[in-house]
């Protein structure tokens, strides 16, 4: 294997950041046409797993199944060899290319993470879409962008001699900290909604879908109530790396997420007070992505690793 690796061209730096930024698209979009086979109720469009149907890897023409369900469930299949190529690539280009541990353990965790997704919708498939399983579903998902933005960030790193900085005090890390933190209770909690919402990811009369026995107000108001709290720890945040002249990065990176977050609050009013209208919830599902992906280039802008400057004689 490391001999077949040798023989590869060393990328450039160039090539390994590209690739890693098509490994956070490709993380990203597999997030939202999941979305889009849940909004449609597309779930169970190929109601087996790994095949399609029994004895079939791809749709067949079957009277109890719409097409129109069967291509987009295996449509959102066939965005996972996306994925799958994207992250293989980044491995052996950073492999290739020497890389340090840190971005080889980043790269391997984009694969590894994949088989880890499959199997999960492999159980989302077998359990008729449970609520609790798409729930986890989408909550790797989320953790998964959060890797990979992760990833692109270390790639354009330099290795040898470099020097780590940390940006702002401690303090202010711990706040951001706290941030992902509820963050993370916040997708936890709308995916809840969703559990107890209209959309279960399928319609068919002979089956029933396993569905979260809360109210959904109830649970669209504590939603509500933790996204309050983020942009409230975020506008604190704010005030803390001004007070301590953050750089340019972190502040523009804060300012991005500050703009996604309220965004995603308006979708999710819209949305409620509209009966859920499935573009609005893929909207969110896309939204609640670039949250994500901002919050970690955030928390990923408050260390510096450069190359040290030079000795003045």
């Amino acid at each position: 294997m490391k001999r077949l690796i040798g023989l590869l061209p060393e990328p450039s730096l160039r090539t390994q950041r590209l690739l890693a930024a098509a490994v956070v698209f490709t993380q990203g979009f597999i997030s939202v046409t999941g979305a889009i086979v849940r909004v449609t109720a597309s779930g169970l469009g190929c109601p087996t797993w790994p095949q399609c149907f029994p004895g079939s890897y791809v749709p067949v023409s079957v009277s109890e199944v719409p097409r129109i369900h069967q291509a987009i469930e295996f449509g959102n299949r066939m965005v996972t060899f996306a994925v799958v190529i994207t992250s293989a690539l980044a491995v052996l280009a950073v492999i290739r290319a020497g890389r340090r541990t840190e971005v080889l353990t980043y790269a391997w965790l984009m694969p590894a993470s994949t088989v880890v997704q499959a199997v999960i919708g492999g159980i989302t498939v077998r359990t008729g879409l449970a609520w609790w399983t798409v729930a986890v579903h989408l909550l790797v998902s989320m953790l998964m962008v959060w890797l990979a933005v992760l990833f692109y960030v270390k790639v354009g790193e330099p290795d040898a001699g470099a020097v780590v900085r940390e940006v702002v005090p401690a303090p202010l890390r711990l706040l951001t900290a706290l941030c992902a933190a509820t963050l993370a209770a916040v997708l936890v909690s709308g995916t809840l909604v969703t559990g107890a919402g209209p959309h279960a990811g399928d319609k068919s009369a002979t089956r029933t879908v396993a569905r979260l026995k809360v109210e959904v107000a109830t649970l669209a108001h504590v939603h509500e109530s933790l996204l309050i709290g983020f942009l409230g720890l975020l506008v604190g945040l704010t005030f803390g790396l001004l007070a301590v002249r953050a750089g340019r990065p972190a502040l523009r990176r804060l300012t991005t997420v500050i703009i996604l977050a309220f965004a995603q609050g308006l979708i999710g009013v819209v949305q409620y007070f509209t009966g859920v209208p499935a573009v609005l919830v893929t909207l969110h599902v896309a939204g609640a992505v670039l949250v994500t992906g901002a919050t970690a280039a955030l928390w990923a802008s408050l260390r510096e690793r450069s190359q040290p400057e030079p000795i003045q004689r």
